[in-house]
């Protein structure tokens, strides 16, 4: 199985010069953890929830959502991400693709193919995935045994 089978291939992406308060607005409603950014349909980073909530200073100053949200209209989506994010490329394996997430410790990888971003292959993926071999295992365990040919 290749990264390319089990990628979305629909992702929503995030420009350098975008303020995180657009950044945290996608994320919310989109229910998404991990957002490549491009420039020029390259990727340039990629932006965790997790760099958000270090970018935000309401837990630390208990601001009200405004006072947050304006806070975020000032910071750039460039100077809090992950620069040069670790990918891989479309046709590349899946198993390479889930020991680089392991060994890396991290949720998600941009797919990309000749330096373009083309998806994103997530942990969640990932667990469908494997939620999905789980199901085929079980049915196989259900099936009665076949008398051996002799």
């Amino acid at each position: 199985m290749r990264v390319r089978d089990l990628m979305e291939g629909t992702v929503v992406t995030l420009e350098l010069g975008d303020n995180l308060d657009l950044a945290d607005d996608l994320m919310r409603l989109g229910r998404i953890r991990h957002m490549p950014v491009v420039s020029h349909g390259c990727i340039a980073g990629i932006l965790s929830q997790r760099d958000l909530f270090r970018a935000g200073i309401s837990s630390v100053l208990e601001l009200r959502h405004s006072a947050e949200k304006e806070w975020m209209q000032k910071i750039r989506v460039e100077d809090v991400m992950t620069s040069d994010p670790i990918t891989i490329e479309a046709e590349a394996p899946l198993r390479d693709a889930v020991d680089v997430m392991l060994k890396k410790r991290i949720g998600c990888l941009p797919v990309v193919e000749q330096g373009k971003l083309v998806g994103l292959l997530s942990e969640s993926d990932c667990m469908r995935h494997l939620a999905r071999l789980l199901a085929i295992g079980d049915q196989k365990q259900a099936l009665p045994e076949l008398p051996q040919a002799t």
